[in-house]
């Protein structure tokens, strides 16, 4: 370290800081204050030095100190330990010089084991015959006194023989031979023991002593074993017999009588009675709860806290119940099996029936569960499979009961307000919710799959209702003389697929909020399969009714439109006279059914007046108005034969209708306008017919240009295109009743 470049250094930076604080004349007058404030920085500065260096020396000082006392210790343990080398050279002579002492003992402790043990060894027959009347007279105690004395002694002579150097191996069979009734004696014993506690729940409400006495003893041997076990560790000898285990022998036992107690149980195979499962849970479910009742308040005193005899007769239970039910499973079930094994399973057993009760009160989570998940799943899937297979059998026979119905010469049943109706869609919906509140009291996860079968099975039984519908339909048009209430079965069938909408509904509000959530969307969409195809179903079949009607009035409507209709009234007096008729039939159907029949016969009725009016059988240059008024005329009398219907278009009921239902009845009207203007206002006549029904075609209008007489093929077409291309395209997605009328071709020919 160079002292002199640090002064060097240090004056440098004295000069620096000076010239930094006297930079102004006015700052010498502070100079003093500078002068004090540097020497107090250096006083402090060398304290500082002088506590540090102070404290190194300390440090020092005190190693210092350590290393002179360790070096002492070295020392001393050095001498030691040569005194030590001294005294272990002596120890081989030694060793030798007390070998005849060590060869006495041993002698000594075999003659000393033999003196204690030799009342024993010449007693031992003697013994054996006193210890086997004990056994037989349930002196157990004495009995198990006697057998460890006696096993004491054979166990004392064989390990001493084992501790002889070159001891014989003879003499250790002959010794084994002299104390083998010994081992039939513990044999025996145990025999005892094992039939009191196979019957201990029935021993122990009498005498509950002979439970304590065999436990005591069980309790001895355990003892026994831990000792005969912890001397092996030290000298290899092992007694004969050792460790006996009597007390997982004894758990055993328990558990072979829960089992017995289980299985002997069943009186009954389904073959002596269709119930015989129900009433074999029951008995169960009554046996299990005495058996632990007396567990936990008379075999609990009786046997020590660390067996936990309590838990261990639970779980015994539990497991043997367990096994038991997948056997009864494994052998099959049927019906309503099913049901009444899942609801004794997931409902009874755990619930305040069985392990809840008062008297037991255990947490089911503490046992597991009683069957595996995959065993359940299986369960369910099977009580499903068999549901849907009930569900065809009896759907199909319904269907086949219902069809053999509509043939009957009898009018249909009626509610109430007289409207006609079947049984069967009730039925139907009568047996999934039977299975429904039987499901629900299994699981919301079954009711949820019960319900999606059964909402299924509805909708495929109104699949097989179309079929049988179609098949009805069919022979009765083949003659229609076989089924003389043919239109009032039809109207059942309609209020029938009415009433199952309603009962979906139903249905839906009281079991759709049950459903877990996994199954919810599926439900809904269910729900909604179900309602559209009977909704479809009911609309098929109202077609079919109008068309029983309409075939009648087939000949009426070709006589429209034609010279002899110009002059007579008949034509659609008939149609409304018969169609009148036929509504008085329609009165039975529900009100929502009849407003739906009507309009789609109001749809029925313009379609085919239009369409007449398109067949160009009559034409019209001389008698234009005459024939346009008598049309509009009709069109009125049409109207008035539909009023009930019409008063009630707004009603809700009207939202699922179509676009062409809309103001049908006022197309016959507005079509003879059309025919009926004069020519100079015929554009402006089109252009509000073409903004009423946007959906008119070309044809359409081009015939019925025609139709007037003042208009040639051409010149019509030719008026028609030019209205069509400037008229607006706002309203051409809206549907009306033309979308329905089909002009023939020929007619421009």
């Amino acid at each position: 370290m160079n002292i002199e470049l640090l002064q060097e250094e240090a004056m440098a930076s004295a000069a620096v800081s000076l010239s930094a604080m006297l930079q102004r004349p006015d700052q010498l007058e502070k100079v003093e204050q500078y002068r004090q404030r540097v020497t107090r920085k250096k006083t402090s500065v060398e304290a500082m030095l002088k506590t540090a260096v102070q404290s190194q020396l300390d440090g020092v000082i005190s190693g210092l100190q350590q290393l002179q006392s360790a070096l002492v210790d070295i020392v001393d343990i050095r001498q030691r330990l040569h005194e030590i080398e001294e005294c272990v050279v002596a120890i081989p002579s030694l060793c030798d010089s007390v070998k005849n002492v060590r060869e006495e003992h041993v002698v000594y402790s075999q003659y000393a084991v033999a003196m204690e043990n030799l009342k024993h060894i010449f007693t031992v027959p003697e013994s054996v015959d006193k210890t086997r009347q004990w056994i037989s007279e349930g002196k157990l105690l004495h009995a198990h006194q006697s057998l460890t004395d006696l096993e004491n002694s054979r166990d004392d002579l064989l390990y001493e023989l084992h501790r002889l150097p070159n001891h014989s191996l003879q003499d250790k069979q002959m010794l084994k031979a002299y104390f083998s009734g010994v081992q039939q004696l513990s044999e025996q014993l145990g025999k005892q023991l094992w039939l009191l506690l196979g019957r201990s729940l029935n021993t122990v409400r009498k005498e509950p002593q002979v439970i304590v006495t065999a436990v005591r003893i069980i309790e001895r041997e355990e003892r026994a074993d831990a000792y005969a076990v912890q001397r092996q560790k030290q000298s290899g000898f092992l007694p004969p017999g050792r460790p006996k285990k009597w007390k997982a022998r004894a758990l055993e036992v328990l558990s072979d009588a829960v089992v017995e107690r289980i299985e002997g149980n069943q009186f009954e195979e389904r073959g002596d009675n269709k119930m015989w499962l129900v009433r074999h849970l029951e008995v169960t479910r009554m046996l299990i709860i005495e058996d632990l009742r007396v567990v936990k308040t008379l075999c609990a005193p009786c046997f020590p806290p660390h067996w936990d005899i309590v838990n261990q007769f639970f779980q015994k239970y539990h497991m043997s119940i367990s096994k038991h039910l997948e056997e009864v499973i494994a052998a099959g079930l049927i019906g309503n099996e099913f049901v009444t094994l899942l609801s004794w399973v997931l409902q009874t057993y755990p619930g305040p029936e069985l392990l809840r009760h008062v008297d037991i009160n255990i947490e089911p989570s503490s046992l597991g569960p009683i069957l595996s998940d995959d065993t359940i799943e299986k369960l369910f899937q099977a009580y499903i499979s068999n549901m849907a297979s009930n569900y065809n059998d009896w759907m199909q026979k319904t269907v086949d009961a219902e069809a053999r119905d509509w043939r009957r010469p009898v009018v249909p049943e009626s509610d109430g307000d007289g409207h006609y109706h079947t049984e069967s869609i009730v039925i139907i919906f009568q047996m999934v919710e039977q299975n429904l509140s039987v499901s629900r009291t299994i699981s919301d996860g079954l009711m949820t799959r019960a319900l999606i079968l059964g909402l299924e099975q509805i909708t495929q039984y109104g699949e097989m209702y179309r079929e049988a519908i179609n098949l009805f339909k069919n022979k009765h048009f083949e003659d229609r003389s076989q089924v003389p209430y043919f239109t009032h079965y039809m109207i059942a069938i309609i209020n029938n697929c009415l009433h199952a909408m309603e009962l979906a509904q139903e249905m839906k509000t009281r079991n759709g909020s049950r459903c877990d959530q996994s199954g919810s969307s599926a439900v809904l969409n269910k729900f909604e399969n179900l309602a559209v195809t009977y909704d479809g179903l009911r609309n098929e079949a109202a077609g079919i009714l109008l068309d029983e009607a309409f075939l009648d009035l087939e000949p009426h409507f070709q006589d429209l439109l034609t010279r002899k209709w110009v002059v007579s009234t008949v034509p659609v007096d008939t149609i409304c006279a018969t169609l009148e008729d036929y509504f008085q039939d329609y009165m039975h159907l529900k009100p929502r059914n009849f407003e739906y029949v009507i309009r789609q016969a109001e749809i029925c009725i313009t379609r085919k007046y239009i369409s007449s009016i398109f067949q160009k059988k009559l034409s019209l240059k001389e008698e234009r108005r005459e024939v346009a008024e008598k049309i509009i005329q009709e069109a009125g009398q049409i109207e008035a034969l539909l009023a009930p219907a019409l008063l009630s278009r707004n009603s809700p009921s009207d939202a699922s209708n179509s676009k062409a239902t809309e103001d049908a009845s006022k197309a016959i009207s507005a079509l003879a306008e059309v025919i009926k203007c004069d020519s100079e206002i015929i554009t402006l006549e089109l252009i509000n017919f073409i903004k009423k029904y946007p959906d008119v075609s070309q044809d359409q209008l081009t015939y019925l240009l025609s139709l007037r007489g003042d208009f040639g093929r051409l010149e019509a077409r030719q008026r028609v295109t030019d209205l069509l291309s400037s008229s607006s395209k706002d309203e051409v997605a809206r549907n009306t009743i033309f979308s329905l009328i089909i002009v023939p071709s020929s007619i421009f020919s």
